[in-house]
């Protein structure tokens, strides 16, 4: 991991933003999620931020998680200790996330997991997943919010055509407008004290 220098201002700032956003409620719902659907990890038992980066830090255990969800999604799994082969398995289990069908928007960069940087976002990409999964996959842990069902009408041939004649609020009116007193487009606009 890199040394990172002590931030000042504004990047002192933004790490504390950051950081205060880390929630051990939500981390302990992915936690919780992972373990139920591993069945051999123990990974809820250490749900702050500083212990769930341990755990998570070198890939294998989400290399596992999207490989149960979508078996193949990454080929090899590597268990060397060195940073790049680390963070080729984080970077694996971003690519299988996508794949999976999460947003690029819900997914964290690299190093947030990696250097310790946004875990956060770690944790919001893991519930992310969770939702995604529900329907697949009930591990029995609440993860996430609930996903609508969808809300389909049905109108009637009738109904639509009565709802052709209605002029929305939004337009508002044309009982007041004419073009009187209008004479060219080259005048200026007169002004009399």
């Amino acid at each position: 991991m890199a040394r990172r220098p002590m931030g000042y201002g504004m990047t002192a700032d933004i790490k504390r933003k950051m950081d205060s956003k880390y929630s051990v409620e939500n981390a302990s719902k992915a936690a919780k999620w992972i373990d139920a659907l591993l069945k051999d990890t123990t990974i809820a038992s250490s749900p702050e931020a500083g212990e769930l980066h341990e755990k998570l830090k070198d890939g294998t255990v989400l290399c596992r998680v999207i490989n149960t969800l979508k078996p193949g999604s990454v080929k090899k799994v590597n268990t060397s200790k060195m940073a790049f082969k680390m963070m080729e398995n984080i970077g694996n289990f971003l690519v299988g996330c996508t794949k999976y069908g999460i947003s690029t928007t819900d997914l964290f960069q690299t190093v947030d997991l990696y250097e310790n940087q946004n875990m956060s976002q770690v944790v919001q990409t893991i519930l992310a997943l969770a939702n995604a999964s529900k329907e697949q996959v009930d591990t029995g842990v609440d993860a996430g919010v609930k996903v609508s069902a969808g809300n389909k009408r049905e109108f009637t041939d009738e109904q639509l055509k009565e709802g052709q004649n209605v002029i929305g609020l939004q337009m508002g009116t044309n009982k007041m407008a004419s073009q009187s007193g209008m004479t060219g487009y080259g005048t200026g606009r007169q002004i009399i004290n």
